[in-house]
């Protein structure tokens, strides 16, 4: 059994609040490491159309012999398949991939604003929706200008939007945005992609006041914050370490050391100007 708390969504499907992200895992190596992670005890799996290991994540899902309604499976669409039709064809394209018959949320990747398609695009969420081949539809890497267009445009209000964010991104005008909506916010790069996050003297304190791993405590931060986060890991020992974080809790203290951090830092794309 899994022990990740869940959170209910804007529909009322429940998803669970910690997951596993397979972004730049090889399709080779994702059956593995899915594998791995769902014998450590996750129930939700995020991936995407343009990592390109759909496949090697749907045949773990397959293997582990898990019922289906017991997993949580994440797709997105990427940017050059934006647009009504191509949506439908993508969709089904994933599905073809991961060998499923539904999944439990499918997002568009990115807003690309030059490119001006993602309200039709999420017009065609909205059918797959209705058809019942997804349970949940939302968007990553929205800005609240994005998303405000999108809700004046369309019918579903998003459940998720997926953004970059770690302590030096906290990224607190769009976790205001979302709350006021009923969005969930959804951490990419959590950890910082490992660029100097982890040894960053104040949360190295935190962990050592916890005897808990730096990835730990910044994992346990998002956790308090209401976040949905998705660590990603090839090696067994950090995919069983960064699931083990909810036998403790961070104080005011740790929370205000964490607060401290936040300098706006990105480490990945701009999305008001990203596919342009």
């Amino acid at each position: 059994m899994s022990k990740v708390p869940s959170l209910t969504l804007n529909n009322g499907v429940t998803m669970p609040q910690l997951g596993f992200g397979v972004w730049q895992v090889p399709d080779a190596e994702a059956a593995e490491a899915v594998g791995t992670a769902l014998e450590a005890g996750y129930r939700s799996i995020d991936t995407a159309a343009v990592y390109e290991n759909e496949r090697g994540t749907g045949q773990a899902l397959t293997a582990s012999g898990l019922p289906r309604e017991e997993l949580f499976v994440t797709t997105k669409l990427w940017n050059d398949e934006q647009g009504y039709d191509s949506t439908l064809r993508a969709f089904d394209a994933s599905l073809e991939r991961l060998g499923l018959d539904y999944v439990d949320l499918y997002l568009i990747h990115w807003p690309v604003p030059a490119q001006d398609t993602y309200v039709d695009t999420y017009k065609a969420f909205e059918k797959i929706l209705a058809d019942g081949r997804a349970r949940s539809i939302g968007v990553s890497n929205f800005l609240p200008e994005h998303l405000e267009r999108l809700m004046d445009a369309t019918s579903v209000v998003p459940v998720v939007n997926q953004i970059e964010l770690h302590p030096q991104l906290a990224q607190a005008e769009s976790r205001a945005f979302h709350a006021r909506h009923e969005i969930a916010t959804e951490a990419w790069s959590p950890l910082g992609q490992g660029r100097g996050l982890l040894e960053v003297p104040a949360i190295a304190a935190v962990a050592r006041k916890h005897g808990r791993t730096a990835a730990q405590v910044v994992l346990r931060w998002h956790l308090q914050l209401g976040n949905v986060v998705i660590p990603k890991s090839v090696t067994p020992s950090r995919i069983r370490e960064n699931i083990d974080v909810f036998d403790f809790e961070l104080d005011t203290e740790d929370m205000a050391a964490f607060a401290a951090l936040d300098e706006g830092r990105r480490l990945g794309p701009d999305p008001a100007v990203f596919g342009a």
